[in-house]
């Protein structure tokens, strides 16, 4: 025996519902009972929790990713840093402003060549990628 349920569902929900049920060539009514079950149904925990626990997963990839990219940034500023202090020598007083004046050019045409990478897409953690993956395909052949 079924019982009856009156229940009031907003018209784009009514027009799935009635897709839906075209499609499967079913009634509205095996559609709704079928979504009703699969919500109550003890396995929908279940699901529902292996859906949480694939985007977790995903989202730890990303995360690990982001570190490592991170980590390659501050280990080449930090090797460009040591190679700069150690082959620059001290400016002489009567040269400082000069070399400021120098110094203020070559940084805003750093920051537009830094601009132009971006723009193109450009980055130092994809380029390391790609010769990480020619290095490993030059090892399997």
């Amino acid at each position: 025996m079924t019982g009856r349920l009156c229940l009031r569902l907003c018209p784009k929900t009514i027009a799935t519902i009635t897709e839906l049920a075209t499609i499967k060539k079913v009634t509205k009514a095996a559609v709704v009972e079928a979504a009703v079950l699969s919500l109550i149904s003890p396995d929908h925990n279940d699901h529902r929790e292996g859906a949480i626990s694939r985007r977790l997963d995903k989202i730890i990839r990303h995360n690990e990713r982001l570190e490592r990219n991170q980590i390659i940034s501050s280990e080449a500023l930090t090797l460009f840093i040591r190679a700069w202090f150690a082959s620059s020598s001290p400016i002489p007083q009567e040269a400082l402003a000069l070399a400021q004046a120098k110094g203020r050019e070559r940084y805003k045409n750093f920051i537009e060549a830094l601009a132009l990478r971006i723009h193109q897409g450009k980055s130092l953690t994809k380029e390391l990628s790609e010769e990480e993956r020619l290095v490993e395909n030059k090892v399997d052949k």
